[in-house]
């Protein structure tokens, strides 16, 4: 069974395919209104989101099949305290495929090892967005005309920020890609993610703390906000959350060929006067959203009738290990639920949660 919880869990010709089938479906969208006739997506969102859950909803709606799920855990059995995996065994019973978005970090990896239907991550935590880096994908390509040779400049909160993690996970296995990171101290990308792109010979990479310093060298400007959701301190939050705004003055060095992208949503770290600017694209990248998730819905579900593996209970590959390590992040899932530990080795040589890729704590 073939999920999509972190974005190399797809090959870089099988992001090709799915980016290029989002471009087909853009050009002829009649050829595709009953392409899932007769499915059903269950959107599972504990969180909070807007642009994600609408853009699961439409891309299904209009794929010709029908949503069930919720948008508020609170309304579900989740509020009496069932688990993810007890959740996810009792939604494959009425749906053929899941999308979850989950607070915890790992959680619909849980729901992976359990439902026996394709599972898509909507956004775990700060860990990762697959959906958000295949739909940042199809716009650059759409926009610059290609996914390599690139030179990128990433803002803002690159700490918590999943669509940061998971966009730089994709973009290294591309050649003659350059990334710029710019934070404040407080907002640096995680170690375990900075000590992957080291290891990566191909990728090249600098870290700075102002957007001046590199605006006239960029293709495109990635820009986040700070999430006040994801700190466990409020005064650290307070000190950051001010650090990087765009505006028109800081635009004048920029190529006039430059993209702005945004996952959204923004709160002030884009001003409006910015949203008129011809290289602003990130209401154009929200549309994208919808085209590449019917994309992988109608590809996740074609590969689920090809191939329909179940187990009862989770078999674990040989990459993973088990036992004698525990994880000790708290905003992982195996902090709160009663899962399999369970890690691997990354790219690095350090033993890792598989759940959330925090560094693993001997017991």
């Amino acid at each position: 069974m073939r999920h999509l919880i972190d974005p190399t869990d797809l090959s870089v010709q099988e992001i090709h395919e799915i980016v290029t089938l989002a471009e087909d479906i853009i050009a002829n969208r009649d050829k595709y209104r009953e392409a899932c006739k007769g499915k059903k997506l269950a959107t599972l969102f504990y969180e909070p989101s807007t642009r994600t859950r609408l853009s699961f909803t439409s891309a299904m709606m209009e794929l010709g099949g029908q949503v069930i799920g919720f948008s508020d855990a609170s309304s579900s059995s989740v509020s009496k305290g069932e688990t993810v995996a007890d959740t996810v065994r009792v939604i494959r019973c009425f749906a053929d495929i899941i999308a979850m978005r989950h607070q915890k970090e790992g959680a619909p990896l849980v729901a992976s090892q359990y439902a026996g239907i394709p599972v898509i991550n909507a956004g775990d935590g700060s860990h990762a967005h697959p959906t958000q880096t295949l739909t940042d994908l199809l716009t650059i390509k759409r926009e610059k005309g290609r996914l390599d040779h690139l030179t990128i400049g990433f803002c803002g909160d690159l700490k918590f920020g999943r669509t940061v993690h998971s966009l730089i996970k994709a973009l290294s296995r591309y050649e003659g890609i350059r990334i710029y990171l710019i934070s404040p101290e407080e907002l640096r990308l995680p170690s375990y993610m900075l000590k992957e792109m080291r290891a990566n010979s191909a990728l090249e990479f600098e870290e700075v703390r102002t957007m001046e310093e590199v605006m006239d060298k960029l293709d495109i400007l990635y820009m986040t906000r700070v999430q006040k959701e994801r700190f466990l301190d409020e005064e650290e939050f307070d000190r950051v959350k001010d650090s990087f705004v765009l505006d028109p003055e800081k635009l004048k060095a920029a190529r006039e060929d430059m993209i702005i992208l945004h996952p959204l949503p923004r709160v002030n770290e884009i001003t409006r006067s910015v949203d008129n600017d011809k290289r602003a694209v990130y209401f154009r990248q929200v549309e994208n959203g919808k085209f590449v998730r019917m994309a992988l819905i109608y590809t996740l579900l074609k590969w689920a009738d090809e191939n329909k593996p179940f187990d009862k209970t989770p078999v674990f590959g040989e990459e993973y290990i088990t036992g004698d390590y525990t994880c000790p992040n708290k905003r992982c899932i195996s902090a709160t639920e009663d899962v399999d530990p369970i890690f691997r080795y990354s790219e690095d040589g350090t033993l890792r949660c598989a759940y959330c890729e925090a560094k693993a704590k001997a017991k």
